[in-house]
């Protein structure tokens, strides 16, 4: 139990005892002390002041007397500032804390609770390379699973991967069109890398027919419309659901080596799912629940004979679920989808990491599966996330300027090889172990850089910023983790020595802030934000900087002081190693 947690209904009964009200802990607003105060924790009074009719300060000094006089092993002293009781936590109780912990390598991991969670991400086109933004999604969606299950709940991590329609058409197009028969084999390219670079020339070509159409007097939109190259993609997507034999064998080829090159970025960034959905499996899905929407009058269908459902009571538009020819839109899908998936596993809640330019369509989503009675419909959450963006600007596909994951990812090691070198204190290396480590700290500060930004936020991404020994990001906590167990490797603590009675404020200072390990996971996962632990997890290191930078600890002052500082470490490096393990980064044994 956190101190928060224990001290929360200390107060709550020391108040509803000397004033006969009844006050719960969840009353309480009780915060970290701001750092120009004297305290630990500091409770707000002012939700309290009117109805006990005293003054916040006559208030403050009351309970502050009362509580030390209750629990003297537990509050050491208080002051109150306006209309807040700052309180001073007794030194033993974070004693108590480290010696009893210092080396408990389950801190911060709760027993299994039997809530059963999904999460998709990643999610990718089959007809192009990942990309950037395609990394935040990924390292958010992977984060977030690890995390809730940190907290003890069952997750499954799923992947809807999207290898069917117009943008699958277009690469294949080019492909037949230019390619002469070259394979990613027979040109040494990724295979996600060359169906992409036929997409691209897709998008190239169009160019070109349209502006000679529009040339020869058609309009703009007639142009698009005539283009030789998207008629040809509109006709291969019409012979690809009619069955046609040559087109789907085709699409499995150039699926299949896009899907061989998606697999070495996701092993490279540490992605892994426990099933992967197919859209050209599950497209079908949505006829079903257009039919069971029409017999519940959920939906209703207009002489066209296209169906759609009227959401404007509910404050949004009317919406088309099934088009007229027949064919199911991407909301019927993801319907389809979302009742077998329940059927599957059975969550109570599913995540769906997509980014903010598709809030509308989750809201519908979420809507027509409650309405239609869907099990697990009110459990949908879309986990929206801002998109990334260069110094440079916004990145467009079909224009080739994307910028491909597996090029950010070699153009951050070739940055952490760089910045490494300067700093000059790796010559004892071996090449393996260089390159082993440029690795770790490329993706850590790439990783780390894409997660320390609230989810809902849009970023700008700067691969020199990222990747600083001295600033707020994964190099410098990764940096701290090194130098502990540089000192860990020269002596370990010793369990039954004894570690002293008193602290000094930095020492106290980075007890406090272990302390908090637990509750700031919990957050993390009830809020699905990775930014949460990514922050706690730099204010850690930063504590210990500061701490390493004010005592000695291999010649502390004392043999208590030595023991205390070893064990402090100790928690210290295992709460980084975890919480960074939680966003998927790893940290290095030395630097």
């Amino acid at each position: 139990m956190s101190i928060v947690n224990r001290i929360k209904p200390i107060i709550a009964d020391v108040i509803s005892r000397q004033y006969n009200q009844t006050v719960t802990a969840a009353d309480l607003t009780i915060n970290s002390t701001k750092p120009e105060f004297t305290g630990d924790y500091t409770l707000v009074l002012f939700a309290f002041v009117k109805s006990l009719k005293k003054s916040p300060e006559q208030l403050g000094q009351e309970i502050g007397d009362s509580l030390l006089k209750a629990e003297p092993a537990l509050f050491a002293s208080y002051n109150v500032i306006k209309g807040f009781l700052n309180l001073v936590i007794a030194d033993q109780f974070w004693l108590d804390f480290l010696n009893t912990g210092y080396d408990n390598q389950d801190f911060g991991k709760k027993p299994a609770d039997g809530r059963k969670k999904m999460v998709e991400y990643s999610s990718p086109n089959t007809n192009k390379p990942l990309h950037l933004g395609h990394l935040r999604n990924n390292f958010l969606g992977w984060s977030v699973a690890e995390i809730m299950k940190t907290n003890g709940h069952t997750v499954y991590k799923t992947c809807i991967s999207n290898d069917r329609g117009i943008h699958i058409c277009k690469s294949m197009v080019a492909w037949l069109r230019y390619a002469n028969g070259a394979t990613p084999a027979s040109t040494g390219s990724k295979g996600d890398h060359f169906v992409g670079d036929y997409y691209v020339m897709f998008g190239n070509v169009m160019k070109k027919e349209i502006a000679a159409l529009i040339e020869s007097g058609l309009s703009k939109e007639d142009a698009e419309k005539q283009a030789p190259i998207m008629k040809e993609a509109q006709q291969m997507l019409v012979d690809w659901e009619s069955g046609d034999e040559a087109v789907n064998n085709l699409w499995k080829t150039m699926n299949a080596w896009v899907y061989s090159g998606f697999e070495i970025t996701y092993k490279r960034i540490g992605s892994d799912f426990d099933k992967t959905y197919y859209e050209s499996q599950t497209y079908l899905l949505g006829k079903k629940a257009v039919e069971d929407g029409l017999a519940k009058n959920v939906f209703y269908k207009k002489e066209d004979g296209s169906v759609w459902i009227d959401l404007t009571a509910d404050g949004l538009d009317e919406k088309v679920v099934q088009r007229k020819d027949g064919t199911a839109v991407y909301i019927t899908q993801d319907i389809g989808l979302a009742e077998q998936r329940e059927q599957e596993f059975g969550c109570e809640q599913t995540f769906y990491v997509v980014a903010d330019e598709q809030n509308y369509h989750f809201k519908v989503l979420k809507l027509i599966a409650e309405k239609l009675g869907i099990p697990g419909a009110s459990g949908i959450t879309h986990m929206s996330y801002g998109m990334v963006e260069l110094p440079t600007g916004r990145m467009k596909t079909r224009e080739g300027t994307v910028v491909d994951a597996d090029d950010m990812i070699e153009e951050m090691v070739n940055v952490a090889r760089q910045k490494t070198e300067e700093l000059g204190k790796v010559k004892d290396f071996s090449e393996a172990e260089l390159k082993e480590l440029y690795d770790i700290i490329a993706l850590g500060a790439l990783k780390f850089f894409l997660l320390r930004v609230d989810p809902k936020k849009r970023m700008i991404f700067n691969p020199e910023e990222s990747i600083d020994f001295h600033g707020f990001t994964g190099p410098f906590i990764q940096f701290i983790h090194a130098r502990i167990k540089s000192i860990l490797r020269k002596e370990a603590p010793v369990k039954s020595a004894d570690a002293g009675s008193g602290l000094l404020p930095a020492e106290k200072s980075l007890i406090i802030k272990l302390e908090q390990y637990p509750t700031v996971v919990e957050q993390a996962a009830t809020e699905y934000n990775p930014s949460l632990l990514a922050i706690y997890c730099y204010e850690l290191a930063k504590a210990y900087s500061s701490f390493y930078t004010e005592h000695s600890v291999l010649t502390a002052e004392s043999a208590e002081k030595k023991q205390l500082r070893l064990r402090l470490s100790q928690l210290t490096g295992i709460v980084i190693a975890k919480g960074m393990a939680l966003l998927g980064i790893k940290v290095p044994e030395r630097m």
